[in-house]
């Protein structure tokens, strides 16, 4: 009853804004609309991106990259509490969806396991795209489903026009009494000379929730402990970026300083299992005394204990936390018409110092370091034959050593390069893309384990025809290689972020996978509507297996077999007036490993939302979808209870002076204080955030 109450709370809300839909207006709105279908431009890297976000949306987005996109359509986030989050695309997560700075690898330790924070930052972000399609083989093999691109403003590309330009931005959030600001500042120092100075300041308390119970266990007894807060889903981050440019006419070099420190709780971590070891390929928990089924419990006792939550308005660090510095050094190139035959000339190179410490009692009891280079250079050239497109070449290192109680790895390094090439085609209604990449990988273990030496091949194809006016028919093959990571190779040892004691494979070979996706478009003045399908066959893919399971505590080893993912996503929106845009959306999204449920694949959903500019000034939505209940779930994990969001938004936007524009926002989330529990997430069981509110401004000049 409470479930349809909130269900006709959200419509009524809805049904508010659009009744005044049809007055007459003359007030233009302008949005962004989701387009799957590729489009040729002149850079090959830049015809199939789809904006996400866009510099004007990023302050009022999430601080992590999961969190902030994990509303759009096909996309979902493997948050872990508030601090660490990817993005989970078509139901593939880790390095099946690529997150990318400035078109290369943000060379941190995120894909090693979902704790991990990735090191791009939302909100300094000049926007986020969505890229897919052949361009994909551009930056990477594997993301079948696509990769996200954080293009950010740390080395200007263009002189300010007045000698300077720059924002500022405060948010303040009520479900975790966040507090943000970030500022940004361009200057010209020379004709030619730009300076970027910005940083982002961070501080967020654990995260109340609605009707949230712990279980905790107190030997021959539990009891219910109610809690307003998860414990331990506190973030604090502060990020500090200097970039100085030489701005020609045929184009611009500059280089950049990145320093990022983040302190984040780590909810869920127990250590109920510490004396879970290896019998073999079986667990063996408790004492060697005990003979009852050696120590085994197959009971699959469904145990929370989730450490002591706390009212305290100060994060105290009661239970395990990261302490992560990362410094990272850029430089970043384009040169028009560099030589004959090629109109751009693209160069970037990186260097990454990482490190963080996984603390618990105040002692850092794992540590993480990792050392990496990555570089890309990339030659545009002029028509052949009618075909336009890219060349390029990549390569990259990364050293990672781990040391303490959570070392599932030996140090080891791994060094890859890569050739890539794209290229389009426009032939009466028809847009052709033809892409390939090429990868040798090369891992050294410092261990008994063998060493890795492979190479791949990937290469991809669409086909977009306008057959009528407004209308795209596309269609889009590929053929994709992934060679393994190094923790898939060689993990040995207790996990306690994912419960698991993982172990790797060293005779894995690369995966496979042949993948088709057909989209329809029609995009017209008043009405647009897209629908996409999708099926992705692999070979060798790679997943974590369960060998054996103690309660919540699994044995897993990184194995291959047949799988399949297929899906859908469709969207339509009609602009009612020129003030009111109403619009629906949906996805679904199936994947099975050799025909058993894959994990942690997001359930269906399915949503409306109402856009309005009610003046020049002001803009406002109303956003409704549902998730509905996962119970197609892998066999070691639970059912997920499907939620219904709520959220709304508010935003003026005026000008102080000439040279000073500003945005005042207000967004409600989560209005119906739902119960939110994300099947993507190692930490299913854990609640997201309940009801919350944000206001912020944000000044430009």
């Amino acid at each position: 009853m409470m479930t349809f109450h909130k269900k006709i709370l959200a419509l009524s809300i809805l049904s508010v804004l659009t009744p005044t839909a049809f007055a007459e207006d003359e007030v233009e709105v302008q949005q962004i609309t989701a387009i799957s279908a590729t489009a040729s431009k002149d850079d090959a890297d830049d015809s199939s991106n789809r904006l996400l976000l866009s510099s004007s949306d990023t302050l009022q987005s999430s601080t992590t990259i999961g969190e902030a996109l994990k509303d759009q359509l096909g996309i979902y986030a493997d948050s872990f509490g508030a601090g660490a989050s990817r993005p989970v695309i078509r139901g593939q997560d880790g390095a099946r969806a690529k997150v990318l700075q400035n078109g290369s690898d943000t060379m941190d330790v995120s894909t090693l396991s979902p704790d991990h924070a990735v090191m791009v930052d939302p909100q300094l972000a000049k926007k986020v795209e969505l890229i897919r399609g052949p361009e994909t083989l551009l930056y990477g093999a594997g993301s079948v489903g696509g990769l996200v691109n954080v293009v950010d403003n740390k080395i200007a590309t263009e002189m300010p026009a007045k000698g300077y330009e720059g924002t500022v931005g405060l948010r303040y959030n009520t479900g975790n009494d966040e507090t943000l600001a970030q500022a940004g500042v361009t200057v010209g120092l020379s004709d030619h000379i730009a300076l970027r100075v910005e940083g982002l300041s961070r501080d967020a308390n654990n995260y109340i929730v609605p009707n949230y119970s712990v279980i905790e266990d107190h030997g021959d007894h539990q009891h219910v402990d109610r809690q307003r807060r998860v414990a331990d889903t506190f973030a604090k981050s502060d990020n500090f970026n200097l970039g100085l440019s030489w701005i020609g006419d045929r184009g611009y070099a500059g280089v950049s300083y990145s320093n990022r420190q983040d302190k984040y709780g780590l909810p869920g971590h127990s250590h109920e299992y510490e004396s879970c070891h290896l019998h073999g390929l079986s667990l063996h928990c408790g004492d060697h005394d005990d003979h009852d089924e050696d120590g085994h419990d197959h009971d699959q006792a469904h145990s929370h204990n989730h450490g002591h939550g706390h009212e305290e308005e100060e994060h105290d660090h009661a239970g395990p936390w990261i302490d992560l510095k990362s410094e990272r050094y850029d430089f970043r190139s384009e040169l028009n018409d560099p030589f004959a035959g090629f109109k751009k000339l693209k160069a970037s190179a990186s260097y990454t110092d990482y490190q963080h410490d996984e603390i618990e009692e105040g002692q850092a009891m794992t540590t993480f370091k990792s050392k990496a280079y990555d570089g890309r250079l990339e030659l545009f050239h002029n028509p052949i034959a009618t075909w336009e497109g890219v060349i390029g070449l990549e390569a990259s290192q990364q050293k990672l050593n781990i040391s303490g109680e959570e070392a599932t790895l030996a140090p080891n390094k791994t060094q890859k390069w890569s050739l890539f090439a794209a290229e389009h085609k426009q032939w009466n209604e028809i847009l052709f893309q033809v892409s390939s990449r090429f990868d040798q990988q090369k891992i050294d273990i410092s261990s008994a384990q063998k060493d890795f030496d492979e190479n791949a091949f990937s290469y991809a194809g669409s086909a977009t025809w306008s057959f009528a006016p407004n209308y795209k028919l596309a269609l889009t093959a590929s053929h994709q290689e992934r060679l393994p990571l190094a923790q898939e190779l060689y993990s040995d040892g207790k996990h306690f972020a994912t419960n698991t004691y993982e172990l790797g494979n060293d005779n894995l070979s690369k995966e496979k996978s042949n993948n088709l996706e057909l989209g329809l478009n029609f995009d017209a003045d008043k009405f647009s509507y897209g629908i996409n399908l999708y099926h992705q066959w692999y070979d060798n893919f790679i997943y974590a297996k369960t060998l054996d399971q103690y309660k919540d505590f699994r044995l897993i080893q990184y194995s291959q077999d047949k799988a399949r993912f297929y899906g859908a996503e469709a969207q339509a929106a009609y602009q009612i007036t020129d003030r009111y845009k109403l619009g629906v959306f949906g996805d679904y999204v199936r994947g099975k490993i050799d025909n058993e449920n894959a994990p942690r694949v997001p359930a269906g959903r399915l949503g409306t939302k109402v856009d309005a500019q009610f003046s020049d000034a002001w803009t406002g939505s109303a956003e409704y979808y549902h998730v509905f209940k996962q119970d197609k779930f892998a066999s070691y994990e639970h059912e997920t209870e499907g939620y219904n969001m709520l959220n709304l938004a508010l935003a003026y936007a005026g000008k102080y002076s000439d040279d000073v524009n500003y945005k005042v926002f207000f967004n409600a989330n989560n209005l119906l204080d739902d119960q939110v529990y994300n099947h993507t997430s190692f930490l299913s069981n854990i609640p997201q955030i309940g009801r919350n509110f944000s206001v912020g401004l944000t000044l430009g000049f």
